[in-house]
């Protein structure tokens, strides 16, 4: 038998069709109700529904111009803004705590700060009503910041721990040696190195807060958020300007997701 003959041809890889075609039809699966969702939002009919009966602009001009809408999404803002705040400053002290520290009940503390994220929204709602109202709070959206704070928590102290634990303790060790204040060392060494986790966090918080419907439906008062006034209207008037309104919304949460992504550390 000759060299030529005794050498192996490669064998070719067989095509992974059926795993191509299965990923296909998850995404098709997950996202195909949203491309319809921005499909409606140009629909000229005055119903939210199908077939389509030709382009139109008019239901974001409307939904722009709709001042039930601007107080809600006014809103929506500050209670994002507020409780993302307080959800990253106590998530960083947080983090601190368990980076820093060899306590009693260390590790119970790190997965209680998870629950508020990993319980269903439903048992964090009941929970924050019942304690509220046991401590004389009348609901507003002060009582909506502090449940939306409770859940932002996790969210902004994963990142924020994660990235502190690949801190290399030398540079730090290093700069108080040369003389460095716990303040200096805080601000020109271990915050530069976790800042990108704490914007990620930060963001990823406030999309949360931002688009949450749950929790802020055992907690509001007579001040709509955004989420809420476009649920109530789901009741009763059902137009393509809900679409648009989804639309816009989706957008803006989706470019600050992708910007969290961006933050985040690399591995």
């Amino acid at each position: 038998m000759s060299d030529s003959q005794m050498v192996q041809q490669p064998r070719s890889q067989p095509k992974p069709w059926f795993l191509g075609s299965w990923t296909v039809m998850v995404f098709i699966f997950l996202y195909l109700p949203i491309a319809v969702l921005v499909l409606m939002s140009f629909n000229r009919s005055r119903i939210l529904s199908l077939p389509f009966r030709g382009f139109t602009l008019n239901w974001y001009e409307t939904a722009l111009q709709d001042t039930a809408l601007q107080v809600a999404l006014l809103n929506s803002l500050k209670v994002a803004a507020v409780a993302t705040s307080l959800a990253t400053v106590l998530g960083l002290l947080a983090a601190f705590a368990v980076y820093r520290y060899q306590f009693f009940g260390r590790n119970a503390f790190r997965i209680a700060l998870n629950l508020p994220i990993l319980l269903p929204g439903i048992v964090t709602g009941v929970a924050m009503l019942a304690y509220l109202s046991d401590l004389g709070f009348e609901l507003s959206l002060g009582t909506v910041i502090l449940g939306h704070a409770v859940f932002g928590l996790p969210v902004a102290f994963g990142p924020i721990v994660t990235r502190l634990g690949q801190f290399p303790r030398s540079l730090e060790e290093a700069a108080y040696d040369l003389g460095a204040l716990p303040g200096q060392v805080f601000i020109d060494i271990v915050f530069p190195y976790i800042r990108s986790a704490v914007v990620a966090g930060t963001l990823l918080a406030f999309t949360l807060s931002f688009d949450e419907v749950i929790v802020t439906i055992f907690l509001t008062g007579r001040d709509n958020t955004l989420p809420m006034e476009i649920w109530g209207r789901l009741r009763t008037d059902i137009t393509p300007e809900i679409a648009a309104i989804a639309t816009l919304i989706l957008l803006g949460s989706g470019m600050l997701v992708l910007l969290s992504q961006r933050a985040a550390p690399a591995d």
